[in-house]
């Protein structure tokens, strides 16, 4: 069960090639990653206009997206240092638009904004401190699990207020898989936090300061 779920986590992934990262800004996946965010106004207006149906479309097709770009990267040998960082952006905020709108709509409670606004402000804060910046840590396995289930509940929470449907169990299967989401996403923070203190610390013990991401390179 868990090889399958580590393949579907990382599906596409070649062991018959060896993996290079470039400098290329349009590539494919970069290209649907920016589609993908662009997208995020147009759910905000559907919502705002009370039109569900249409905003659920528009979500599960951010939801799904987010895993193509990560297959065709990984499938057709397109890793690239601007998707490296664009993708993860992107989710975040994507997320944080999503939540807070379903929020302010009184489609969704309270804390789901909570808490998955303190632990990524927690996290950017550390890596402030510690790095002046992104410690450029890679994804773990729960921190794309947390991903799944937030952009799996968030669907199903609006297809819940669809005319018909809002009498059914979607609303509880959507805040059963959203309050796992919003668990894994602090204890992924967390995970995040505890790992840059332990890249500051092997960074110092190195002789390499943690803020001089040039010197990185030698460490």
């Amino acid at each position: 069960m868990r090889g399958s779920t580590v393949r579907l986590i990382g599906a596409g992934h070649r062991d018959d090639i060896e993996y290079e990262v470039t400098d290329r800004i349009w590539t494919v996946p970069n290209v649907i990653t920016i589609l993908r965010f662009c997208l995020v106004p147009v759910f905000v207006w559907l919502v705002v206009s009370e039109r569900y149906l249409a905003a659920f479309i528009v979500l599960a097709v951010l939801s799904s997206t987010d895993w193509v770009d990560g297959y065709i990267a990984r499938r057709f040998n397109q890793v690239s240092t601007v998707g490296q960082w664009l993708d993860p952006v992107a989710d975040r905020l994507s997320l944080a638009v999503v939540a807070v709108t379903l929020v302010a709509t009184g489609i969704a409670p309270w804390w789901l904004v909570l808490s998955l606004l303190l632990p990524d402000l927690a996290l950017a804060l550390t890596a402030l401190a510690l790095f002046r910046g992104s410690p450029e840590l890679e994804v773990t396995v729960l921190g794309k699990v947390r991903t799944a289930l937030l952009l799996v509940g968030t669907p199903i929470l609006l297809l819940a207020q669809v005319p018909g449907l809002a009498e059914g169990p979607l609303t509880v299967i959507a805040s059963v898989v959203l309050i796992l989401g919003c668990v894994g996403h602090v204890c992924a923070a967390g995970d995040y936090i505890a790992g840059c203190a332990r890249k500051f610390r092997r960074l110092r013990a190195e002789g390499v300061d943690p803020r001089d991401r040039k010197s990185w390179a030698r460490a």
